[in-house]
């Protein structure tokens, strides 16, 4: 299942998607435009509501074997962003939006990595 990175480099994943507070912009990755629109909306959604809450810069990448990290940093004087906070809306992500962080893991491994599709 997804997991949460705050203010740690990762190396060669690819991002899905992310949202700005700074400049106020969303980014969605287009290698990705195969996704239906309305879990394209849901992730819009989950990015914008995260750097409206909590501020900083929010990403959703795939690691190398398909895990979907949240990544949170935050500029190194932005005094209103809280850690603690950007755990939390995470994990809350984590839990309410299961079903579609572990689809998108599945499609990403089967779709990318070429990996079979299994029901589990």
């Amino acid at each position: 299942m997804s997991e949460i990175v705050q203010n740690k480099e990762t190396i060669e994943n690819k991002v899905l998607c992310g949202a700005n507070s700074y400049e106020e912009k969303y980014f969605f990755n287009s290698e990705f435009q195969s996704l239906p629109q309305s879990i394209k909306d849901e992730l819009n959604i989950m990015c914008v509501l995260f750097t409206e809450e909590v501020g900083g810069i929010l990403t959703m990448e795939f690691e190398e074997d398909g895990t979907l990290i949240f990544k949170s940093i935050a500029d190194e004087y932005d005094y209103y962003y809280d850690e603690i906070s950007a755990g939390l809306k995470i994990r809350q992500f984590q839990q309410t939006k299961k079903e579609l962080l572990e689809s998108l893991e599945m499609y990403y491994r089967v779709v990318y990595l070429g990996e079979e599709f299994t029901e589990e």
